[in-house]
This record gives C-alpha cells, structure tokens and sequence, in this order.
C-alpha cells in the first residue's frame, strides 16, 4: 500500500477538497428539492472531477460517493412508498411503514453524523475511516497495483 498523507504534508487546497465531498449530502437542500437521487448524482459528479486529484482527495471523495448510496436506495424506497400511499391510493399506513420510516430517520442521522466528522477530519488533514466504506476504498485508493494494471490497453503490447 502507498503510504498515507501526513496532516502537514497536504495543501490547504486538498484538505477542502476532501472536506467537500462530505458535503454533497446537501445537494438535494440546496436546490430545494425532495428528491434522493440528487445527492448521489452530486456525489458522482464530484468525484469523477476529483478522481485526478492525490489519493487523500480520492480516498475522501469515494468514501462519501459509496456511503451515499444505501441511504439514497433507502431514502427512495420510503419516497416511494410514501407516493403510493398518498397520491396514488394504492397502499395503506402500516406499522411497517412506519418502521420503514424511523430506520430511515436514523439511517439519515447516522450518515449525517459520520458525514459531519468525515468533513472536518477531512480538513484537518486525517483519515477517517467510515465502517465497511472505510476499508472499501482504502483498497481502492491506496493499494499499489501493477505496472500493467495501472496502463491502458492501448499501452500494452498486443496479445498472442
């Protein structure tokens, strides 16, 4: 593995850099929209603009992407759910739905908390590792690969 940036070795530029990809779960507040899938989008958009960026930055920048998206499938399926029973008559309220919604109450919590830390670990210039997601791209983004995985196929010599 490539060994991880030093607080002191990064720019200021590259601790705001990480520092905003956790806050691209305020997209979808800041256009002023209900929907979920706004946040996810934002979070891809910026991290394909970051991918180019150093390992810190990408690292930060997936963690936040990948962490996204369960509560962007959860935060759906309750809209959803929700469209069904209130507009379209086709479901009831049940205590499942309602289950539904309090774990996705505290499913957003949580993300919104591990977000908030991310964010400003993220510009003091540390690592902060969420659970699962954490690991994920910590392989993704700093393990060291091949000489020939990190090329194009258009670099490699044709195959026999």
């Amino acid at each position: 593995y490539y060994d991880l940036e030093q607080p002191n070795e990064l720019s200021k530029k590259e601790k705001e850099d990480a520092m905003g990809a956790y806050l691209m779960m305020f997209a979808a507040i800041g256009a002023g929209l209900p929907l979920p899938i706004i946040n996810l989008i934002a979070s891809v958009v910026y991290f394909f603009v970051q991918k180019r960026n150093t390992r810190f930055v990408r690292f930060h920048s997936l963690q936040s992407l990948w962490s996204q998206v369960p509560t962007t499938l959860v935060n759906a399926g309750a809209m959803y759910w929700t469209l069904q029973i209130f507009l379209f008559d086709n479901l009831e309220t049940t205590d499942s739905y309602f289950g539904y919604l309090i774990m996705m109450v505290v499913l957003n919590l949580a993300y919104f908390a591990f977000s908030i830390v991310g964010a400003v670990k993220a510009r003091n210039g540390k690592m902060y590792y969420f659970l699962f997601f954490g690991k994920l791209c910590y392989h993704q983004v700093y393990q060291i690969r091949d000489e020939a995985d990190q090329t194009s196929d258009v670099n490699l010599p044709p195959k026999l």
